[in-house]
């Protein structure tokens, strides 16, 4: 759809020295496209006037009269198509808005939508009075920034190029923050001092439940052997009498403890399976994987299951095994 318009103005006014000028250089055609109406495209065949600058002393010797809301200089779409593109590639990104748009009627590439959302003007945002840092990665590995974010609404305030104690001098320019958030990075900590010395230093409760998890977890780990004494042991049948023929040199002996606990959890299984019990039933009472029950229940004997990683083959680690198994 084509819309034919002109501008019926006396005269414009110069964007450089800001003189009034009615006197015609010539006209010209812009076809700057619009929204779309019902589904089609819309294009305005608008006839525009350049006018001769009126102050000899200008720069701008001619100039092209612009309409306001609707046109700008070397702008291909209105005012209102252009906003609605941004908004499209401010809630969507580039890629997604431009299969958006085209949807609606406008074809654009996601370059054109990302510039378009480049081209806004910053808002205005009030200085925070909560401000958290922490770390972002360009690379990770490599390459580290500093991401600011006000705490009290949960938008991101600014990114700093590197995480350097030297660059969040940003908190001093805006001394109305009180609390800064931030994790145990000693640069940040030292930044903050020096940026902001008025405000509270605090940790988030991110870092606070991180700071728990890591703590409990070395302390679990420096007494596993008192946690593993104080654990209950599961009552274990009595081994069978090994048979008469089975050699003195048999890769699982009586006594040996990966042999006894097969035993012992095979004559379980077997034995609750006796009972009338089903495969779920011995896995919810055993803790047991169904497959690991399945295959307990399979097997005859305990020695059918002393394959693979289980067999008793000779190593050079066979005069150090006690040892390594009280360490």
């Amino acid at each position: 759809m084509r819309v034919d318009a002109q501008c019926v103005a006396d005269g414009a006014v110069c964007p450089v020295c800001g003189v009034w000028s009615n006197r015609v250089h010539g006209p010209y055609l812009r076809f700057p496209a619009d929204v779309p109406s019902g589904g089609r495209s819309v294009v305005l065949q608008l006839r525009v006037r350049r006018f001769t600058c009126g102050n000899s002393g200008c720069a701008r010797r001619t100039f092209v009269e612009q309409i306001p809301g609707l046109t700008r200089r070397n702008g291909q779409r209105t005012e209102r198509l252009r906003s609605s593109l941004a908004a499209v590639g401010l809630a969507l990104a580039g890629r997604p808005g431009a299969r958006v748009a085209r949807v609606l009627g406008v074809s654009v590439s996601r370059s054109t939508v990302l510039r378009l959302v480049d081209a806004l003007p910053e808002p205005e945002i009030p200085t925070p009075r909560v401000v958290g840092v922490d770390e972002y990665a360009t690379r990770k590995g490599r390459h580290y920034g500093t991401v600011l974010v006000d705490i009290e609404t949960c938008r991101p305030v600014d990114l700093l190029p590197d995480r350097e104690a030297s660059s969040l001098a940003w908190l001093a320019e805006r001394p109305g923050i009180e609390v800064v958030c931030r994790d145990r990075a000693p640069f940040f900590a030292e930044g903050a001092s020096a940026g902001a010395p008025q405000a509270v230093q605090v940790a988030d409760r991110w870092h606070l439940w991180h700071n728990l998890s890591e703590a409990a977890e070395r302390a679990v780990a420096q007494h596993r052997r008192c946690l593993r004494a104080l654990a209950p042991a599961a009552p274990e049948p009595e081994p069978e009498p090994a048979p008469e023929e089975e050699p003195s040199g048999s890769p699982w002996p009586t006594g040996h403890r990966f042999a006894d606990r097969t035993r012992a959890r095979h004559a379980s299984v077997r034995a609750l399976l006796e009972a009338g019990h089903s495969l779920r039933s011995v896995q919810r009472q055993l803790g047991m994987a169904w497959h690991t029950v399945k295959r307990f229940a399979d097997a005859a004997n305990p020695e059918d299951l002393f394959t693979g990683q289980w067999q008793n083959r000779p190593s050079v680690l066979d005069d150090y095994k006690p040892y390594l198994d009280d360490r």
